[in-house]
């Protein structure tokens, strides 16, 4: 065996077992670690929703782009991993609880088809906490791919907690996710937490597909001029910085925050989010 084989097989003596803190090109790291889905489940594409931080519109995203996917006649599906704060359901509509069989467990299903899995779906109340520690909320989003039964879906949307902790690293491990999309806010505090973002997906080899500002301005009734009121805008900056593209600023919008709340986003249209859409469905067709 030559020598440069044999060093690409060997694992460092102090490995832990942890590949996404290492950098060691070892034998190891050349696995596929992703889980399978549902054996009665075609998963085509899959995109994760991430944010630096809590309440900067992620779910929001999340749900409008699942709705703009479907409206384009495809099968949309979400995996809301926020476990602990978990909103997917309320924002479609969706009280029932989910059931299972010998398959495994059934999605909920939205008025217009898309399919939804949460742990809201599964609780006596969507009031009842989850006092879960690390390691079993982890475990239960690697459930909701493994023992969903999906069916065919051609997208499906992540719906991730904020940060960089225990189920992004397992949703980044297990799934196979083919690109991510960031969710910020105007702050200028957000860019750097913007960072911590972009280079745990780089870390996981996970492509970035852009950045989504939200709450970007409010846009006056009267003469369409467009307000900043939570401060200047630093998503460019941003994008530039990290040579990512910036697929939308988000105005705030209280009738979408009224449909939101009233289970109706299969009803919202944010104009602003089209053109992600096109770019989700140019840059990962599907057959």
């Amino acid at each position: 065996m030559a020598e440069n084989e044999k060093n690409d097989q060997q694992t460092p003596q102090d490995c832990g077992g942890n590949c996404a803190s290492c950098s060691a090109d070892c034998a190891s790291r050349q696995k596929d670690l992703h889980e399978p889905c549902n054996q009665y489940s075609s998963i085509k594409k899959v995109i994760a929703v991430v944010s630096g931080k809590g309440g900067v519109g992620k779910s929001l995203v999340t749900s409008c782009l699942t709705v703009m996917m479907n409206r384009k006649g495809y099968k949309t599906a979400v995996l809301d991993a926020d476990i602990t704060g978990p909103s997917i359901p309320k924002s479609f509509g969706i009280k029932e609880r989910a059931q299972g069989n010998e398959m495994g467990i059934m999605p909920a299903v939205s008025r217009n088809g898309s399919e939804i899995m949460s742990i809201n779906l599964l609780l006596d109340s969507e009031e009842v906490p989850v006092l879960w520690r690390g390691p079993i909320i982890a475990g239960t989003v690697k459930q909701f791919w493994t023992e969903v039964v999906w069916g065919d879906v051609d997208y499906m949307f992540v719906d991730m907690p904020p940060g960089t902790g225990d189920v992004p690293l397992t949703v980044f491990q297990s799934l196979p996710v083919d690109g991510i999309i960031v969710v910020t806010s105007p702050q200028e505090l957000v860019s750097m937490i913007v960072g911590k973002a972009v280079n745990m997906a780089k870390a996981m080899n996970v492509p970035i597909l852009g950045i989504v500002e939200n709450y970007s301005y409010i846009k006056c009734p009267d003469c369409g001029k467009q307000i900043p009121v939570f401060g200047k805008s630093h998503v460019d900056e941003t994008c530039e910085k990290y040579g990512l593209k910036c697929l939308a600023k988000l105005p705030v919008n209280s009738k979408v925050a009224e449909a939101v709340d009233e289970g109706m986003v299969e009803d919202v249209l944010i104009e602003e989010l089209v053109g992600a859409a096109d770019f989700i469905e140019s840059t990962f067709p599907v057959k």
